[in-house]
């Protein structure tokens, strides 16, 4: 599972999406699990996300490309720099401004995340992971897009906030960077983040505990 970061040595640009359809189910309340998603990702390509229906009555899961791409977008090239979007800049960058105005939230679902651990001077993959073995919802945008010839594409992004305070995340990325995580959901936050209304995003964009979270690498235990 552990791979080179390649040209992707930036924020989550690799995690693993969760295995078991049947704990993906519950634990996400959805029903149905659409084929074509990968398990292992990287930006650009196509995984599975939580957003609320049409109808807005109930939760769903779309197949869609890590990477937002925005319906102005001429290719989906754009996939490979969009698969974060800073919570700071997220109502302004055109990337991201639309969907984040128009409320389409979604959630992540991931067995684990992905960062680089620089502490040897090298970017070694460290596996970050929920303590009680549950699933990581993390909270995105997503969006539609039409290709040239009238195909419909769903993509998606992370939110991401700085984390130079967090005693877990504040471990990773090169020393001088900034340090930054993933927006984690609680379980029960999930149907409340998928419902708010523009004004109350930023009571989810917070610190997802550092007890709650087991991070390993190939060096060493990292808690």
């Amino acid at each position: 599972m552990f791979q080179s970061f390649g040209e992707y040595q930036y924020m989550c640009s690799h995690y693993v999406s969760v295995k078991d359809q049947q704990a993906l189910k519950s634990h996400f309340n959805v029903t149905h699990i659409p084929e074509g998603g990968k398990l292992d990702l990287w930006p650009g390509y196509m995984g599975s996300f939580v957003r609320l229906n049409d109808t807005a009555e109930s939760s769903e899961i779309l197949i869609g490309s890590f990477g937002l791409i925005p319906h102005w977008a001429t290719d989906t090239k754009i996939a490979r720099n969009t698969y974060n979007a800073r919570s700071e800049t997220v109502a302004q960058k055109p990337s991201f401004r639309d969907a984040w105005k128009a409320g389409q939230k979604c959630i992540i679902p991931a067995e684990a995340i992905f960062e680089p651990d620089w502490r040897s001077g090298k970017a070694v993959p460290a596996k970050i992971s929920r303590t009680d073995g549950k699933p990581l919802g993390i909270a995105g945008l997503w969006s539609v897009w039409k290709s040239p010839k009238g195909d419909l594409i769903h993509s998606y992004t992370m939110l991401t906030i700085n984390a130079d305070s967090h005693s877990l995340m504040n471990k990773f990325h090169k020393p001088a960077d900034e340090k930054r995580m993933v927006v984690i959901l609680h379980d029960d936050q999930y149907a409340q983040w998928l419902n708010a209304p523009t004004q109350e995003y930023g009571n989810f964009l917070k610190e997802y505990p550092a007890e709650l979270l087991n991070a390993t690498s190939k060096q060493n235990s990292l808690v």
